[in-house]
């Protein structure tokens, strides 16, 4: 029996007409991928798609200077990003890994190289960080050097789209804004070749992170010159739901009190 497709549209803020164009768009990503074969189970709709080649995307990553520069590591959960998480600890990096939905006092799992109970393989998925590493909170995270983000589309020029929610963006902004990503960080997104869109092609909001490096099984696309320096370095408080800031303590913690 097929797994119930997720749903995230709700969790998004921003102009209605930009949302339109970002949910009509990833629905077309999601069954260009479905119907040329590379998105592996459950399958593309609704997530961050697993795509074939993820482990040559990751290698490829591996290979750049900025991979090999890094020490810390700040990662998305989702599984096209396992082999970039494998990788990372097996090249002695310590990765911190976001917990889903940031549903957790302490949403992050904090993986340690020098102290895994299981394999990189193992620890780096979601069930084996829950086994192997220990949840931390925001504030325990060091300054990172490269942030690793998944996305349902990417385009040249470093615009990034996820598959609605804006956790990834969520995280990105508290990140910055408590010292533990700066001017220098890395960010990076690894997907296949039918997720790269020309520029111009995915509609953005304010809150929207772009990404510096795009790497797929074939190719790196450098779109630094593209979208120039800085990132949203705030959170966008009238863009999220009542619902959303409840579910994440992470926001409800910082809430600033209404006038």
């Amino acid at each position: 029996m097929p797994r119930p497709r997720p749903h995230h549209d709700r969790d998004a803020g921003g102009p209605a007409d930009v949302l339109a164009a970002k949910a009509a768009l990833r629905e077309e990503v999601w069954a260009a991928m479905s119907a040329a074969h590379v998105a592996r189970f459950p399958g593309a709709a609704g997530r961050i798609p697993n795509f074939t080649g993820a482990e040559a995307a990751a290698e490829r990553l591996r290979a750049l200077p900025e991979w090999q520069a890094a020490r810390t590591l700040k990662a998305n959960p989702d599984s096209a990003q396992l082999p970039v998480r494998q990788r990372a600890l097996e090249d002695g990096k310590t990765v911190y890994m976001a917990v889903p939905r940031l549903a957790a006092n302490e949403p992050f799992f904090a993986l340690d190289p020098d102290h895994l109970s299981e394999s990189p393989r193992k620890a780096a998925s979601i069930s084996g960080a829950a086994r192997s590493a220990r949840q931390v909170a925001l504030a325990e995270l060091p300054e990172v050097d490269l942030v690793v983000m998944g996305s349902v589309a990417v385009s040249e020029d470093g615009a990034r789209m996820g598959k609605g929610g804006g956790f990834a963006d969520l995280e990105f902004a508290l990140a910055t804004a408590a010292g533990l990503i700066g001017p220098h960080t890395v960010s990076v997104t690894t997907v296949h070749e039918i997720q790269v869109q020309p520029i111009g092609t995915i509609p953005l909001t304010d809150h929207d992170v772009p990404v510096d490096l795009i790497v797929t099984p074939e190719r790196v696309i450098d779109c630094r010159p593209l979208h120039g320096p800085g990132k949203p370095a705030r959170i966008r408080w009238e863009d999220l739901t009542d619902e959303k800031i409840a579910a994440i303590p992470l926001l409800s913690a910082r809430r600033p009190a209404r006038s």
